[in-house]
């Protein structure tokens, strides 16, 4: 065989790659027809600019499902995700918005599941034996009843949208250890919420692989923008005291974002 003949073959070979590789991509965004669900880290508390028809949801203009719908243009947009919703109320009051014609979900749920806010607060206000029992708690409710309910929740989501990409996203370890914080918790129980964010992120991932979903844990987007890290993309107690411990506006479009772009 000549050398241009060589060249030839494979540049035909590698024509034909590309051609079934180009084939086994998804769709194009614009012809997804996605749907947001779950709960105040998907509907954007902290992040500020709620929407007046999501009332006391507080979805926000600058939430990950509104940033990534924005860049993205989808066919159709469905954007349900409320604060305070539990796997339960997703399940209740928001898979109404998903039908056959859905190809993309985004759903953060658990965390309300395992009591995050009482944890929180138990944690600021009250004993460091109490903070550590109390989250102690909420992972014995991750490691027992909370798989269940995750897998309620995701079979809603399949039997609905049997054709859906989902994407579970995952929560963000709340402090840096050993940081720039001189006063608040003591290590011992940033170590302990800490500890918790880890099982509740390996419990969804599990869940979600379970599901055949896909799970992306946003965990590395926020590394080093932890609170105590100088640079945080979330709030510490703070007024109103719904934003604490949720993301910022940046902890929205640097950290979550990015984390479903990755998987959509």
């Amino acid at each position: 065989m000549s050398v241009r003949s060589l060249w030839a073959s494979l540049a035909t070979l590698a024509m034909g790659a590309v051609a079934v590789l180009g084939m086994a991509q998804p769709a194009s965004a614009a012809g997804d027809n996605y749907v947001a669900l779950g709960d105040s880290y998907s509907s954007g508390v902290g992040a500020g600019s709620y929407t007046s028809e999501s009332g006391d949801c507080k979805r926000s203009t600058k939430a990950y499902p509104q940033l990534w719908a924005n860049a993205n243009s989808p066919s159709s947009f469905r954007f349900v995700a409320c604060s305070g919703a539990t796997t339960s109320s997703v399940s209740s009051g928001q898979l109404g918005a998903l039908s056959s014609s859905t190809t993309l979900v985004s759903v953060t749920a658990g965390g309300n599941d395992v009591g995050f806010a009482d944890v929180m607060q138990a944690c600021v206000l009250q004993s460091e034996a109490t903070c550590v029992s109390r989250v102690n708690t909420a992972v014995s409710q991750m490691q027992s009843s909370l798989p269940g309910r995750l897998d309620s929740l995701y079979s809603g989501i399949r039997s609905r949208s049997p054709q859906a990409h989902v994407v579970v996203l995952g929560y963000p370890r709340f402090y840096k250890l050993s940081g720039s914080c001189i006063a608040g918790l003591t290590e011992t129980e940033r170590g302990a919420i800490n500890n918790a964010s880890n099982v509740l992120n390996g419990v969804l991932a599990k869940r979600a692989a379970d599901a055949g979903f896909t799970f992306s844990s946003v965990a590395d987007d926020f590394t080093g923008h932890e609170l105590c890290s100088g640079d945080a993309w979330l709030h510490s107690v703070t007024i109103p005291i719904t934003n604490s411990y949720h993301p910022k506006a940046v902890g929205q479009s640097n950290g979550y974002l990015p984390a479903f772009r990755s998987m959509a």
